[in-house]
């Protein structure tokens, strides 16, 4: 049992067996009880400054231990920064940068890819990275946009007004994200639309910048309708995976299109191409894909200022050698004409219409399954000395007769024996 009495007062522990008569006899002590609480108390003042230092000592490890990890850190930067990529001017940095970027035609916002990754390496490469528009200009925006509309945007700010290319593939409402584009219109300089289902069109006109737009088709009809009224300033327009004939292209109006450089697009029926010429009076360059029914009645047309002409058909679906296309055509400016897919070239067709055209014709090529013979190339050599003439093996009409004939007298060979 603890004593908790001090030694000045054990003599006088005999009073606590007294009878109680006598008690009145021995000396006065304070309670026992309070004496007990005073030393309680004490005890708790005690553990508490011992608490307090306890937290110091922490404390104070803390401290050593950050001012440690700011030695190593320390240490290792001097290494590092040793190195020479570190002590790389600002600008050739941004040269190098510029050569991080995927290959991709439009990014998309990812943490382990530049221009993304570049801010993450350091405080100078991120003001580097940050501060070169050229590296934030080209930006894909996926269905999910609007989880992340305010990353898309501090992306558009970054881009400091340089000419964007975008490519939107959502489901929605194009309201919505005009809202987020709107600061922006006047930079959007190429745009690639992907039509989802239930998509709103898109109001072109908004877009007063765009010189360039292609669409993929995923839903008709609202490509229809964004492509009613296009921005002057469009140049390029490219439609490859989704087909007008003659009455769909009468629905837009000349003016649409009346500023159209460069032109990709499907067409079904040569018809088409007549109004599409009519429709352009500024096309240079213009790519068709399609099926090329034959012309049968059609008014002649001059166009002026085409350049180059690409067709290529669909040869198992094709009509024949006599399309009536350029029997309609005259093309004074036209310096070089791609073929493919188009079955047996008409020969005689185009021969009369290159003398009509009195063009500066530079280049003809036939590329595969459009036929032409070796005869016929010289002719056109004839026609133009300095004519580039180049024909895809597979399309040597020479030896496609060649080998029917040979496939021909093999069966016959195996009739009779």
């Amino acid at each position: 049992m603890i004593d908790l009495l001090p030694s000045q007062h054990r003599h006088l522990n005999f009073c606590d067996n007294m009878p109680a008569s006598n008690s009145h006899s021995c000396i006065d002590l304070p309670p026992l009880s309070a004496r007990i609480s005073e030393l309680e108390d004490s005890m708790m003042d005690e553990d508490s400054s011992l608490e307090i230092i306890k937290n110091d000592v922490t404390h104070l490890q803390h401290q050593i231990v950050e001012e440690n990890v700011d030695i190593v850190q320390s240490n290792t930067l001097d290494t590092r920064f040793s190195s020479p990529i570190w002590r790389l001017p600002t600008d050739i940095l941004a040269e190098i940068f510029k050569y991080c970027l995927p290959d991709d035609e439009h990014l998309a916002p990812a943490s382990r890819l530049a221009p993304i990754l570049l801010t993450t390496v350091c405080r100078r490469w991120r003001e580097i990275a940050v501060g070169l528009p050229i590296l934030w200009c080209r930006l894909q925006l996926g269905r999910k946009w609007q989880w992340n509309a305010v990353g898309y945007n501090s992306w558009l700010q970054r881009s400091n007004k340089c000419p964007l290319s975008l490519r939107i593939k959502y489901y929605g409402h194009w309201s919505k994200l005009r809202e987020l584009l709107q600061p922006y219109m006047a930079q959007i300089s190429i745009l690639t639309l992907d039509f989802f289902p239930y998509m709103e069109p898109v109001m072109m006109e908004d877009l007063y910048a765009l010189k360039e737009l292609t669409v993929h088709k995923h839903s008709p009809r609202p490509i229809y309708c964004s492509l009613l009224k296009m921005p002057v300033s469009l140049r390029r327009l490219n439609i490859p995976n989704m087909f007008f004939d003659r009455q769909q292209l009468g629905s837009f109006t000349d003016s649409a299109w009346a500023h159209t450089t460069h032109l990709e697009i499907n067409v079904k029926g040569l018809d088409a191409f007549p109004h599409i010429l009519r429709m352009c009076p500024n096309l240079s360059f213009v790519t068709m894909h399609g099926l090329f029914h034959p012309i049968d009645v059609a008014e002649p047309i001059t166009h002026h200022n085409l350049q180059s002409l690409r067709m290529s058909g669909d040869v198992s679906r094709n009509s024949g050698p006599d399309l009536g296309l350029f029997n309609i055509l005259t093309l004074p400016n036209l310096r070089v004409v791609e073929s493919y897919h188009m079955g047996p070239w008409p020969h005689e067709e185009f021969k009369e219409f290159l003398r009509r055209s009195n063009c500066p014709l530079e280049k003809l090529f036939f590329g595969i399954a459009s036929f032409v013979t070796a005869r016929q190339q010289a002719e056109y050599a004839m026609l133009f000395p300095s004519l580039e003439i180049i024909a895809d093996p597979a399309s040597n009409l020479d030896m496609v007769y060649r080998y029917v004939e040979h496939r021909r007298l093999v069966c016959n060979w195996r009739l009779v024996t």
